[in-house]
């Protein structure tokens, strides 16, 4: 690693580290532009087709990718230079977006053009993902990775925020601009990745042939370590039966009455919850109880789920996405902390792709649970069923995984 030693404390140490402020940058920028891409692929699809299913497609297509090329990503993390990688992936997504920008300008796009450029963008992800987890732990000193940690999530999250904000907004101007302007927003972080300055070749450790040993490892380190794999585990349960970010667009257009704007302000909401919850954090950081936190909060993310599905009011909807976003915060700031600086750095990349699975893919499958359910109960029912089976598995892993549970500092 070549990290500048310059003194570095309180709330906001890790920006004091200028590759980091890069990574900031790309964490925004590519954040930014997946958002308008869901915003506007979600309500493109649901406007033109009027159907659940047609949108759990669409993070089926999302997740795919991520399945099919699990084992071979993490490999190509560990093997070749980081920077390149992410670099690559995400210059994929921009060409993916442009692709689908092309097709709007000139008319409809078919639904098959759609959902294999939004798969295009799954396989970007896919290799750029884990690369990218692996990257975070050298461009700060260890004892400010979890400030980095938590800067680096709340990032993220204000994407999510001003994403789909500016993608609700610009769809009004047609879905045309919202594409447009998230090509742009993948191309230029792929432009802050490709500035970065610390060494980022992982070390010969992680390298050799591609093998079922080597292509497995991520998955057998994490099994070893039944706290961090519980951890990761109970994220997969909570967002693949919690989430309801694909039933928004039904929510915004067929119970709340509010548009495409309205659709934004939804989605941005659990982000909003959770910069909240990450500017309390970088200032009170999670210290003691690590464990027994992160339970309490996926089971909050679960009552919080249930309220959606409950709410006929837009304002309640509102509050209650922003806590389930808050109380995800907290969760993804411990299970991520945990599995960074536990990680021997060879072996980070597969260990994120396996990580990856768990929680990127969770999202996707998420949504085509939503799908599916909403389509065979409504769109209410699905989410509250999906909240109860959260709190139920919060509660159900303080037996399964009692070590995660009794989890006291959150660095050791």
């Amino acid at each position: 690693m070549a990290i500048e030693e310059r003194p570095a404390s309180g709330a906001y140490s890790a920006f004091a580290f200028p590759d980091f402020r890069y990574w900031i940058a790309y964490r925004y920028l590519s954040g930014v532009g997946l958002q308008m891409k869901n915003v506007a692929v979600g309500w493109y699809l649901y406007e033109t087709t009027g159907s659940a299913i047609a949108l759990g497609i669409a993070g089926l297509a999302s997740f795919l990718p991520s399945l099919i090329f699990a084992l071979v990503t993490g490999h190509v993390a560990d093997t070749y230079n980081r920077r390149i990688v992410v670099t690559a992936s995400f210059a994929v997504c921009a060409l993916a977006m442009g692709a689908l920008t092309v097709a709007i300008v000139g008319g409809s796009a078919p639904l098959w053009l759609v959902y294999g450029c939004v798969a295009l963008i799954g396989v970007g992800r896919a290799f750029g993902n884990p690369a990218s987890q692996a990257i975070t732990p050298n461009l700060v000193p260890k004892e400010h990775f979890a400030n980095a940690v938590t800067w680096y999530s709340s990032t993220w999250q204000f994407a999510t925020v001003s994403g789909p904000a500016i993608g609700g907004l610009l769809y009004l101007l047609g879905a045309n601009v919202v594409f447009a302007a998230a090509t742009l927003a993948f191309a230029v972080g792929a432009l802050c990745v490709h500035m970065l300055k610390t060494p980022l070749s992982p070390s010969k450790a992680g390298r050799g042939p591609i093998t079922w040993e080597t292509l497995s490892a991520g998955l057998t380190f994490m099994w070893s370590r039944q706290v961090i794999f519980g951890a990761i585990a109970l994220d997969l349960v909570a967002v693949l039966f919690g989430g309801v970010t694909a039933l928004l667009p039904i929510l915004a257009k067929d119970v709340l009455n509010v548009g495409p704007v309205g659709l934004g302000i939804l989605r941005s909401s659990p982000a909003i919850g959770a910069i909240l919850m990450g500017l309390a954090l970088a200032r009170m950081p999670v210290e003691r109880a690590a464990g027994k936190k992160m339970l309490i909060a996926v089971a909050i993310y679960g009552v919080a789920a249930m309220v959606v599905g409950f709410s006929p009011w837009f304002a309640l909807s509102v509050l209650a996405l922003a806590i389930m976003g808050g109380a995800d915060q907290v969760s993804v700031v411990i299970r991520h902390t945990m599995v960074q600086t536990e990680t021997p750095d060879e072996m980070r990349g597969r260990v994120a792709a396996v990580n990856s699975i768990f929680i990127s893919g969770s999202s996707d499958m998420g949504e085509f649970r939503a799908g599916m359910s909403a389509a065979l109960f409504g769109v209410g029912p699905a989410i509250v069923i999906g909240g109860a089976l959260t709190i139920f598995f919060a509660a159900a892993w303080a037996k399964l995984f009692p070590q995660l549970a009794a989890r006291d500092k959150l660095v050791q």
